[in-house]
């Protein structure tokens, strides 16, 4: 039995032919007739990395921990003025331990402003000590330092067909990539992938469409004016024909023009009438209500059209994808990983995916025909 150092060398000395290892055993499982459905889920989950939050810099942590440790200072040097009226061989014991700490304090005040050089450095602004690809990042509770992982999982055998370790905490520019290795570890050419809220974005969604994938994803609510009391944007129906939209009140909203925001083409439709429309205050605190269309916007009602006839998209997404995410942290325990940079991190993540795309197939085959398979 190899002790854990020869584990540890194992693993960092042979990163890629475990990653390798990993792709090819869900080959195998292709081979095998186990991904029938063509429909998978995707997900991304936070994972802890080798790296305490108080050794993580972002510009606002490191403001705070300078107010921190300025306020401390001026908390002593007040002490120091009230042990002066003291009597003396008090207040000289006390003036001593106080210049103490004052010294320690603005020795440590150091430490945040040679952490600031680098900080400013980084491109996104970040910087952690222990592991430095590892990035703070939004969780329900209170935020982790770490990776997020990215799993496409296959919906009739819950194995993880392809995955993908980022230190970027958000979801939105992740949909195409991983559905197209999905695809491609699969091995079909038309494939549906069931997403839920946080990865919907135009241009990822037009990506899937453009790539031939099928894409399920429902839309992230960005407005308030539904729960202020008013229409929001779903209740304006776009005429194709005519290239108009049409109000709740019946008035023709007509084409504008053409605007460019944040790189992405939106036409503009109003109506000339919003003054005098009866359900203004229902509809507008504006002049008249504006529509902004981005110009592949089809392409995303022809989604919504499919959600709407697919109402269990979400819990076949719920019951599909989260689950490995469970067994996984389960197996790793409270630390998650335990190696450090991104390289080694991947690594150590498709180790695990082994392991549990392994004990997954032996519960489905049996031992004694997976080993016959892969003799084969």
């Amino acid at each position: 039995m190899p002790d854990f150092k020869t584990i540890a060398r194992f693993r960092k000395d042979n990163g890629k032919a475990i990653r390798s290892v990993c792709r090819q055993f869900v080959v195998l499982c292709q081979q095998f007739g186990l991904f029938s459905e063509a429909l998978v889920a995707i997900d991304g989950s936070k994972f802890k990395a080798v790296n305490n939050r108080d050794r993580n810099f972002t510009s606002a942590k490191l403001q705070r921990r300078m107010e921190e440790i300025e306020s401390s200072i001026n908390r002593y040097l007040s002490a120091l003025d009230t042990a002066d009226r003291q009597e003396p061989a008090v207040a000289q014991a006390r003036t001593e331990r106080l210049q103490d700490k004052i010294t320690a304090l603005k020795a440590q005040m150091q430490a945040p402003k040679d952490i600031e050089v680098q900080l400013n450095a980084t491109p996104d602004k970040q910087i952690s000590l222990t592991d430095p690809d590892a990035r703070s990042m939004k969780t329900r509770g209170t935020g982790i330092v770490g990776y997020n992982v990215q799993t496409a999982v296959d919906a009739k055998h819950h194995l993880i067909v392809a995955h993908e370790v980022t230190n970027i905490g958000i979801d939105r520019d992740q949909l195409s990539a991983m559905a197209k290795q999905a695809r491609t570890a699969i091995g079909v050419a038309d494939l549906t992938v069931i997403a839920d809220r946080g990865y919907f974005k135009g241009e990822e969604i037009l990506a899937c469409h453009d790539a031939g994938i099928t894409a399920l994803v429902p839309k992230t609510v960005t407005s308030n004016a539904k729960a202020d009391g008013r229409f929001d944007r779903a209740d304006f129906i776009y005429d194709a024909a005519k290239n108009e939209c049409r109000c709740p009140a019946g008035q023709r909203l007509i084409w504008r023009g053409v605007g460019v925001e944040r790189g992405v083409k939106l036409h503009r439709y109003w109506s000339s009438n919003c003054q005098r429309c009866a359900i203004k205050k229902k509809c507008t605190p504006s002049t008249e209500r504006r529509i902004a269309r981005w110009e592949h916007e089809a392409v995303l009602e022809a989604m919504q059209a499919r959600l709407d006839h697919a109402p269990d998209s979400m819990r076949i997404r719920r019951q599909t994808v989260e689950h490995p995410f469970g067994t996984l942290k389960l197996w790793m325990g409270s630390a998650h990983f335990l190696t450090k940079t991104l390289d080694r991190v991947s690594t150590e993540m498709g180790l695990h995916v082994l392991a549990y795309n392994l004990k997954r197939v032996m519960k489905i085959l049996g031992n004694r025909a997976l080993m016959e398979a892969m003799r084969a």
